[in-house]
């Protein structure tokens, strides 16, 4: 593997990347606990978590034994029309972990996918139903995965504006601030009350790519109270707020008014392997049972319930609910709580904010979007510092690994203060 950099730039094509301008890629060799550690022998601190998945850190030797376990048993089997015990295992668990609200779990490969699902399941029910019901409503700045179904209820522009003509039609709500929320319920009710809506999805608490944007449970609970309002179903993508990101379990633990449907995936293995959930109600699941193989959910992947991710997302769970994890996590959102405080009193960013395990600051500067210049500079001072961290246009935002150490996340917070002082000297 000696040459396998100069084979990526020859043979690679990599995600969320302009191959003419971007940087090289960095060269990871090695991956252990929070670290990363690259070809040429630098040692990085995973302060995203690897995309927001590896929630337990790198090579965990209790999912690895899982994996192995498992890979003796059943490597992978059909799922349609066969079953085997660890997809039963993990359906089991979620189903018991949510207090019986949802009822089953239908098995995907990514986040995407769960969307994808979930849409699927929303749009056939009131189908199956004889009412059926085509418009969606969702949440501007929302992000739910890349494929077509989760792209048309996600921000227009940017990353989908060539697509755009196939996406079916949404509407959108403005993201809630201190300043709108009344007058978001109001055009919510007005919206969901012409019954020709069949869901409502949203990212519960924190919206990710949009750069961590934060919203208050209690509004939430009234979207979602207006929605049944007016029988309208709710998606939840708990895809990056699952698994106590939120500092609950789930982000919608913290509600009232609880959704009809949830999707999982990033932290669900432990962000080792690829593996999508989507939870239903047994009122969506009662919907597709029928004489009628048409009315069934006919819907499926190569890798639907693989056993080997099953394995390692039942061993995730219970790493997660360990009493060292649960302390570690304590930890974690008591420092960035800390820190998040320290740097309010600073000034040197605004709009600083924490939920559970994740911390998020704007710098100052004119272009905030996704593709603000300042992201690329941010991106290379944490790089050279011995960080990896990939910033949200101006937004700078840690969720790291919750077995990351204090003298690590210090360093962290370090950088976050000297760079930010950097850019105000060079202004």
């Amino acid at each position: 593997m000696e040459n396998f950099f100069e084979d990526d730039l020859r043979y690679v094509w990599h995600p969320f990347t302009q191959a003419k301008t971007a940087l090289p890629p960095v060269a990871v060799v090695k991956a252990h606990g929070a670290y990363l550690y690259t070809q040429d022998g630098k040692q990085l601190i995973d302060a995203n978590s690897s995309w927001w998945t590896n929630i337990h850190g790198h090579g965990n030797s209790r999912i690895a034994n899982a994996i192995y376990s498992q890979f003796k048993e059943i490597d992978h089997v059909i799922f349609a029309g066969v079953t085997h015990p660890m997809a039963v295992k993990l359906a089991k668990r979620l189903v018991q972990l949510s207090n019986q609200h949802f009822a089953r779990a239908f098995f995907s490969d990514n986040g995407s996918t769960a969307v994808e699902v979930a849409l699927k399941m929303c749009f056939q029910f009131w189908y199956n139903m004889g009412s059926p019901r085509k418009r969606v409503l969702a949440l501007e700045g929302a992000y739910h995965g890349d494929t077509f179904g989760a792209m048309s209820v996600g921000q227009r522009g940017h990353f989908n504006k060539p697509f755009e003509h196939l996406f079916f039609e949404v509407d959108f709500l403005p993201f809630p601030d201190e300043n709108n929320q009344d007058e978001i319920l109001v055009k919510a009710d007005k919206l969901l009350s012409s019954g020709e809506f069949a869901c409502f999805i949203f990212e519960p608490l924190i919206q990710g790519a949009a750069g961590m944007r934060m919203y208050d449970a209690a509004l939430l609970n009234k979207f979602i109270e207006i929605a049944k309002a007016y029988q309208v179903m709710t998606i939840a993508d708990e895809v990056m707020t699952g698994f106590f990101r939120t500092g609950t379990l789930f982000a919608c633990d913290q509600l009232h008014y609880k959704p009809d449907i949830m999707c999982l995936s990033k932290g669900l293995t432990g962000g080792v392997l690829p593996l999508g959930v989507t939870m239903a109600t047994s009122t969506l699941y009662d919907a597709f049972l029928h004489d009628e193989t048409a009315k069934a959910l006919l819907h499926g992947h190569s890798f639907t319930g693989n056993a080997i991710a099953c394995a390692a997302a039942c061993t995730s769970l219970d790493i997660l609910m360990d009493a060292e994890t649960q302390e570690k996590i304590f930890q974690l959102t008591t420092w960035q709580q800390h820190f998040a405080d320290k740097l309010k009193s600073r000034q040197v960013f605004h709009d600083v904010r924490v939920c559970g395990t994740i911390l998020a600051a704007a710098l100052p500067c004119e272009q905030t979007d996704y593709f603000a210049e300042i992201r690329n500079r941010a991106y290379l001072y944490f790089l050279e510092h011995g960080v990896l961290l990939r910033p949200l246009g101006n937004v700078l935002f840690v969720n790291p690994p919750y077995c990351i150490n204090e003298v690590d996340l210090d360093k962290i917070y370090s950088l976050f203060i000297s760079f930010a002082q950097e850019i105000a000297r060079t202004k």
